[in-house]
């Protein structure tokens, strides 16, 4: 079976090889006589089938009229839409970061938030942070004449913003930040190997009704709660859903149960029996805590590896030894070993920086797009990465959870007590986290009086 979707450098080799014999069959982009919208004359469109390094499928289009010179370029997922939205956030220190690639879909919204601008969902783009900046401070002068005249108000705010954004792409305000979000889950952030806690953040979210309304998915089901319209305990509710690997109908399971010695957490299963596709999520519930929880285990044997561990989507996951820091949000929450939580965080990067079918038990894996430096830095990251989830050498998981709901089995006599290996202790949560997880804004009583 012929793969459509190589990549690009791929494409190249085989280019290249049918050059040399000659073959002049073999075409890597397709062209296709297509109207012009400009003039009503025909033009030609050429469609290029490739993998993106850190993304998936896509379909990459280009439009040029010989006529009247009108072109057009953009691109579009090859694959389907994937099972939760995703929310990307990078924060720029240094004009490096400028080339961060970007590829936005045309169902993402992107916002860079200190210029408070706001681009919708619109023409999918393979860019770079530099890239997509240039084109809002471009889109905004091109009309800037007429606004002076029509609206100078207007006009004059808008100019800030220019001023602005031009601030920023000369490296003079520095530090800012830019967000992709995507209902879909169709578009992607690069990270670096070497971003810090606090720089780069991956997100996923489920999708409102009104999300799934827009891009054409059934809603969910609602039977089966009490009275009071909760979910009934050790009940299994079934939503229908598409599968994101191979769009046909499957279904997810969703379940409430206790933790011993935790607490109450809702567990999510997705499964597909066209393709085998599976994933799981786990949601904790109860009140929110007085004080954040850290929690330090130190993991010397494979016993340590067989813990139960939860992690929540507020934690914050560390290993200083493995290079490793894993921001709130990414992965969603996931109750595992700590092999199984690491082998997920090890399966999950590697898609995204190498190709979806590399093994990531190689020693040398190759990616068209790092040049050898960095490719050599993810190689030496992945191998330390495996010799821990093998047992092969110690090394430390913390977890900073400001819900407190992340949660690493003691093998104490008193499973309630932390082990000699653990640490657990509680911290008052800063501004910054209450804000971030909407608890200054929450008012629980007297709340009918601001009505």
């Amino acid at each position: 079976m012929t793969e459509l979707f190589n990549p690009i450098g791929e494409k190249v080799e085989q280019a290249v090889q049918a050059n040399g014999e000659a073959e002049d069959d073999f075409k890597p982009i397709d062209e296709i006589e297509s109207l012009c919208m400009n003039c009503h004359e025909n033009g030609m469109t050429r469609l290029l089938l490739t993998k993106i390094p850190y993304f998936r499928e896509i379909i990459i289009m280009s439009f040029n009229c010989d006529h009247c010179g009108f072109n057009n370029n953009e691109i579009q997922p090859a694959g389907t839409l994937q099972l939760k939205g995703v929310h990307y956030e990078l924060r720029l220190r240094d004009m490096e970061d400028f080339q961060r690639q970007v590829v936005k879909s045309d169902t993402a919204t992107v916002k860079f938030i200190e210029l408070d601008v706001e681009v919708p969902p619109g023409k999918g783009q393979l860019t770079n942070v530099e890239g997509l900046l240039t084109t809002i401070v471009d889109d905004l002068v091109f009309d800037q004449e007429k606004r002076m005249k029509e609206t100078p108000e207007a006009a004059a705010k808008v100019a800030e913003v220019i001023a602005k954004g031009r601030q920023m792409l000369a490296g003079e305000a520095f530090p800012f930040r830019v967000s992709v979000d995507d209902p879909a889950g169709n578009s992607f952030i690069a990270p670096d190997p070497r971003d810090g806690v606090g720089k780069w953040e991956k997100r996923e979210y489920l999708r409102t009704p009104e999300q799934n309304e827009a891009l054409g998915l059934a809603d969910t089901n609602t039977e089966g709660l009490d009275d009071n319209g909760d979910i009934i305990p050790d009940h299994v509710y079934q939503f229908p859903a598409s599968c994101p690997g191979c769009m046909h109908p499957c279904t997810t399971n969703m379940k409430m149960v206790d933790i011993p010695h935790f607490r109450q957490v809702v567990i999510m299963n997705t499964s597909c029996d066209d393709c085998g596709y599976k994933s799981n999520d786990v949601k904790t519930g109860g009140e929110v805590p007085e004080k954040g929880k850290k929690v330090t285990i130190k993991i010397k044997t494979p016993v340590d590896l067989a813990r139960d561990i939860l992690k929540s989507e507020s934690c914050q996951l560390e290993c200083p030894e493995l290079s490793l820091s894993v921001n709130p949000g990414t992965l969603g929450g996931r109750f595992t070993t700590v092999e199984g939580l690491l082998t997920q965080v090890r399966d999950d990067l590697h898609k995204q920086i190498f190709e979806a079918d590399a093994d990531v038990e190689k020693t040398k894996r190759k990616n068209d797009s790092l040049d050898s430096t960095e490719a050599s830095r993810w190689n030496d990251f992945f191998d330390g990465l495996n010799s821990a989830i093998k047992g092969e050498r110690e090394f430390t998981i913390v977890l900073t959870d400001p819900l407190a709901a992340s949660y690493v089995q003691s093998l104490a006599d008193n499973p309630d007590e932390p082990d000699e290996q653990m640490t657990v202790e509680e911290y008052e949560r800063t501004e910054e986290e209450e804000e971030e997880l909407g608890l200054l804004d929450m008012k629980t009583e007297n709340y009918e009086n601001d009505v």
